[in-house]
């Protein structure tokens, strides 16, 4: 079987998930992250869809160099002219445009006949094809199209100049069989097939995202679009770790060396795209949950220890997690702790290094072991913080009074550049109180919290707090992130964040109404 490019669209579809969108310097660490992985193609966004959607996407075109830098676009001109400003200074620049096929979809959302789509189809693809020679061209709700109209879409696009031709289950409806009829049967029915690639994008409303795109590549496709750890609408995209995963588990079904990705990278890009959301991967989550290699039943133990392969189909190596945990602490020198890190994946320049050895020196202040875990809770969370955070509210000290027996009172003090804030408050615990003091000095615009999340980044009573908060406001999410040893201050920290975030946005929003 022939290479299977995978096409990521973590940047692009998984940030329409709920609650993880992300801002420009969490997307370059993500698309860092693809590209050490060595996915083929990058859709860096939706250049259209808002001047922060097209600053990142032309942002991430001119930084990335070892994959194609796709952007998405409707079957319009000014999508399809927009997408090309942002990636046309790419190393490999991809438009990706689309438009619905299926009978429901032309008639409620585009309000178009058949015969305008096959129109708009030829004159759109003709269009993109001017720019640039890569040119996907994807037919929305592909599953639940007519088969013949299909077929008619996809020559067309294919006669104008696409590339790439994406047949995908944009709701998640079909099944494997379907998925692979369909894909065998339009490469045997359409003229000219054999001149483009194949690509299957599924969605996992009825849990058979990864199944479905297995199933399209054993029906021809040679492309695969996922996302890490299967971020996207509703229910999400077809996992990238697992689909890469599952066809090099299985080189019998899928031939050896199907993809040019880097496996052992899969761990430390699932862990920053978990990070930068706020969230956690579920236990059992396969490939990255915590339970993914872990035995405990007795049967099982008895059989790992005697086999690996009993009851491994890969190991946690494969993936890039360290079974062996070596611990560093206060004596550990700045060539050591570099040496490390580069073992754990991460390439730093000389100022990210300073920075995160600075961090680490003042954790092993306050813990006797550092972990690796602990050291990826660092790194990650150094990665992720933008410069416009350090210009808004600074903790500068804070105290806490509180019993099981009275109302809990925080004393918090701020900076602001050079100007220093106090507010004491009272709360229904420690955290509110803190939380209510900062909002006296900052005066926030009206906000719900979304998401409040207390973990810890390893074993032991001395780990630290990894605290995420999401807050809605205006329509929007604005996230923080606090690490430390004490979890109210890292609450604080991460509260703090998000508010200067949201202060960042309102600025913005009224300089621009102004």
């Amino acid at each position: 079987m022939s290479r299977i490019k995978i096409f990521d669209t973590t940047l692009r579809d998984g940030e329409q998930s709920p609650g993880c969108s992300m801002n420009l310097k969490e997307k370059i660490e993500v698309a860092k992250c693809l590209e050490r992985l060595k996915v083929d193609v990058i859709e860096a966004g939706f250049a259209i869809s808002s001047p922060g959607d097209f600053e990142s996407v032309s942002t991430i075109a001119k930084t990335v160099k070892d994959c194609t830098v796709a952007s998405l676009a409707r079957a319009t001109a000014k999508d399809i002219d927009c997408a090309w400003d942002a990636v046309k200074m790419a190393a490999d620049p991809r438009i990706h445009l689309f438009i619905a096929t299926s009978p429901l979809h032309m008639e409620y959302k585009l309000k178009m006949t058949p015969d305008q789509v096959l129109e708009r189809t030829a004159e759109m693809t003709a269009r993109a094809k001017k720019y640039c020679s890569n040119i996907e061209f994807s037919c929305e709700d592909a599953t639940r199209s007519d088969v013949d109209f299909l077929c008619r879409v996809v020559d067309t696009a294919i006669k104008n100049g696409a590339t790439v031709i994406n047949l995908p289950d944009t709701v998640g409806y079909t099944t494997p069989d379907e998925m692979r009829s369909l894909i065998s049967t339009v490469m045997a029915r359409v003229p000219g097939s054999d001149r483009v690639e194949f690509s299957v994008h599924c969605h996992n409303d009825l849990g058979m995202a990864v199944a479905n795109s297995l199933a399209g590549v054993q029906g021809g496709a040679r492309q695969i679009e996922c996302t890490i750890n299967g971020l996207g609408e509703r229910a999400g995209n077809t996992a990238l770790e697992e689909v890469v995963m599952a066809m090099r588990t299985r080189p019998d079904l899928f031939g050896e060396d199907t993809t040019r990705l880097d496996a052992t990278q899969i761990a430390r890009a699932s862990r920053t795209v978990y990070s930068i959301i706020g969230q956690k991967a579920p236990l059992n989550k396969p490939i990255v949950g915590r339970n993914a290699f872990l035995h405990e039943s007795g049967i099982h133990q008895h059989g790992v220890l005697a086999n690996k392969k009993t009851y491994e189909i890969l190991t946690p190596e494969a993936v890039g997690i360290r079974t062996a945990n070596l611990v560093l602490g206060k004596h550990s020198g700045r060539h050591a702790f570099a040496a490390h890190i580069q073992g754990l994946g991460y390439e730093l320049t000389d100022e990210e290094l300073n920075s995160v050895f600075e961090e680490f020196k003042a954790l092993c202040d306050k813990k006797k072991e550092v972990s690796d875990a602990d050291i990826d809770a660092l790194i990650t969370h150094s990665a992720t913080v933008s410069e416009s955070d350090a210009e808004g509210y600074r903790l500068d000290w804070f105290a806490v009074q509180t019993t099981n027996f009275t109302t809990a009172t925080s004393t918090v003090s701020l900076l602001l550049g050079e100007e220093k804030f106090q507010a004491v408050s009272l709360g229904d615990g420690p955290i509110d109180a803190a939380f209510q003091a900062i909002d006296s000095i900052v005066k926030p615009v009206r906000h719900t919290f979304d998401t409040f999340r207390i973990d810890s980044t390893s074993q032991g009573k001395d780990t630290m707090g990894d605290v995420r908060i999401k807050l809605l406001a205006e329509g929007r999410t604005f996230s923080g992130h606090g690490l430390s040893t004490d979890i109210f201050e890292a609450s604080i920290l991460a509260y703090l964040q998000a508010l200067n975030r949201l202060g960042a946005w309102v600025e913005k929003q009224n300089a621009a109404e102004g």
